[in-house]
């Protein structure tokens, strides 16, 4: 329960990182204006987003960062200092208590690493954007807690090559979900793309 505070203390949304810092450190902030409509969910927001990617951070998976906080938009959503603090998640949930309620990870990471987030927050979501089938397969039958209760999303790989072609330090584009279907405009072109679920079994 003290790490769970601990980590939504450090990244409640009144405490985000001073830009120029994280400049001075060789992380690179990029500042992504978002219109969002997420019909599935009935979620509806105008998201100004400064993100700080880290030098080791690929523009893939800065861009699958991006779409997941977009997707999981709500109350308590905040990022976390990303690469530079790897034994915590890439997006986490904390109620006004500061009690984690949800632990969100992206690309692959191992089942013991989902194992501890099972155990530290009631709600764990993984987003990956490269061969998830191989990927899911990978976790089957693997010793996670609460197993069946983890939710795992494919982003489309071909929605984030095409962002990442026209990844900009300041971009801004549209986002809209709707029958798990997922649609970006930027730049006068729309791009889409499927948002597969997938369940382990129990």
């Amino acid at each position: 329960m003290l790490r769970q505070r601990r980590l939504c203390q450090i990244h409640a949304p009144a405490a985000q990182p001073n830009p120029r810092l994280l400049l001075a450190l060789g992380s690179v902030v990029h500042v992504f204006n978002v219109q969002l409509s997420h019909v599935d969910r009935g979620v509806y927001e105008s998201l100004e987003l400064r993100v700080a990617r880290h030098p080791s951070e690929t523009e893939e998976f800065l861009c699958a960062r991006v779409l997941a906080y977009c997707l999981e938009v709500r109350a308590g959503l905040a990022f976390s200092k990303g690469l530079a603090e790897p034994d915590e998640p890439a997006l986490s949930v904390c109620d006004l208590t500061g009690r984690l309620e949800a632990w969100i990870e992206i690309g692959a990471p191992d089942a013991a690493r989902l194992h501890r987030a099972s155990k530290a927050a009631p709600r764990v979501a993984v987003y990956t954007h490269h061969q998830p089938e191989r990927y899911w397969e990978s976790l089957a039958g693997a010793r996670i807690h609460k197993a069946e209760t983890l939710e795992l999303y494919a982003l489309d790989r071909g929605l984030v090559a095409a962002l990442v072609e026209r990844l900009e330090r300041r971009m801004a584009f549209e986002l809209s979900v709707s029958d798990g279907v997922t649609y970006v405009t930027v730049g006068g072109g729309l791009i889409s793309g499927p948002l597969t679920t997938h369940r382990l079994a129990g």
